[in-house]
């Protein structure tokens, strides 16, 4: 039995109260919310643009997984977390009715670090498999829903475990859709910069430049570190009033 699967082992043997503390939630049900009595209004991008920078994870606590045995050890750390950032990206279309071949990387991030595992042969490894696809460890992101349509279409992959934060900030009481940059405007009163050129950049290459790793891994761990705020009842936007 290798590491990962005796972390996972483990973790599936965690009664039900246990478990949650562990991953942060009631399996994937998600925290319990606090719910906002007066929720903020949608933050205009010039009062985003005002706010202090957010920071994000340096460049030192990004890993990009090039072999079977970082992958083994990488999966082995996030499976331990309970809870983990996730998202994926593609390499762009630009041809009208071109299909993606994607997801070409798959991003997952624990509070301090972040593993960016790229997906270059249609095809992934087996220990990213088996914690996707297990429902002991929460996976929580932004609007996953045509990152798992990909993944099943593409990977032949089922990911479980799933926490989609989109319906979490409604359950809170947030009108509007909340993204990665609105939720660190309202939650934290910081504002993440986001590269369009970047999003559009190439992700199917096994040579990832220094701002798409930072792009990634940042995308993962503003999804946990939301999450995490929301479940607590912190951050600038449960302050705020509309």
């Amino acid at each position: 039995m290798t590491g990962l699967q005796n972390v996972l082992k483990q973790l599936s043997r965690l009664p039900g109260r246990l478990l949650a503390a562990v991953s942060g939630g009631k399996g994937v049900a998600g925290p319990t919310i606090p719910v906002l009595s007066s929720p903020p209004r949608h933050i205009d991008k010039a009062a985003i643009l005002a706010m202090p920078p957010f920071a994000g994870l340096p460049l030192a606590a990004i890993e990009v997984v090039q072999t079977s045995e970082a992958a083994e050890r990488a999966c082995k750390v996030l499976a331990q977390a309970g809870t983990i950032g996730f998202d994926t990206e593609s390499k762009p279309t630009f041809q009208k009715g071109e299909q993606s071949q994607g997801p070409h990387l798959i991003q997952l991030s624990t509070a301090t670090q972040a593993f960016l595992f790229p997906v270059l042969d249609g095809s992934i490894a087996a220990p990213l498999r088996a914690l996707l696809e297990s429902e002991q460890v929460v996976k929580v992101g932004f609007d996953l829903r045509s990152d798992k349509a990909q993944m099943a279409a593409n990977l032949a992959l089922r990911c479980q475990g799933v926490q989609d934060l989109v319906p979490l900030f409604r359950k809170a009481g947030y009108r509007n859709t909340v993204g990665a940059v609105q939720a660190v405007a309202l939650l934290f009163g910081q504002h993440y910069a986001k590269s369009k050129s970047v999003k559009m950049s190439n992700w199917a290459t096994a040579s990832l430049s220094v701002k798409q790793q930072r792009y990634a891994a940042n995308d993962a761990y503003v999804a946990l570190r939301a999450y995490l705020a929301l479940a607590n009842g912190h951050g600038a936007g449960s302050r705020r009033r509309s």
